[in-house]
């Protein structure tokens, strides 16, 4: 649940430094990169331990990076639809059914 939790709280900084300057498109680019790489700085800090505290729990690497993948689109997700103000389309949904398979078949013995 750790790794889940701070995969969760890095995904959201990541979310916000790589698609939170597409609401302010008046801001010079080179300001955006530089506050897009404060803010990764965080994403960083919680996304090291995260995969360090999953490999020590028993996941391995592709395990790691699929669990990270949903997170990143249900982060955005709630992210494109709450601040982006984007239409959440059927589409994306049965996307996101397929990787929940994804899931399934990567964590089956």
């Amino acid at each position: 649940m750790r790794t889940i939790l701070l995969l969760t709280v890095s995904n959201t900084f990541m979310t916000f430094a790589w698609y939170g300057h597409l609401k302010h498109q008046d801001v010079a680019l080179w300001k955006v990169i530089l506050i897009s790489w404060g803010i990764a700085f965080f994403e960083y800090c919680f996304m090291v331990p995260a995969n360090r505290y999953g490999a020590q729990e028993g996941f391995s690497g592709f395990q790691l990076k699929t669990i990270q993948e949903v997170i990143t689109l249900t982060v955005f997700s709630i992210f494109a639809v709450t601040f982006l103000k984007e239409p959440l389309r059927w589409n994306y949904l049965v996307s996101f059914f397929f990787l929940v398979g994804a899931v399934y078949f990567m964590f089956k013995k």
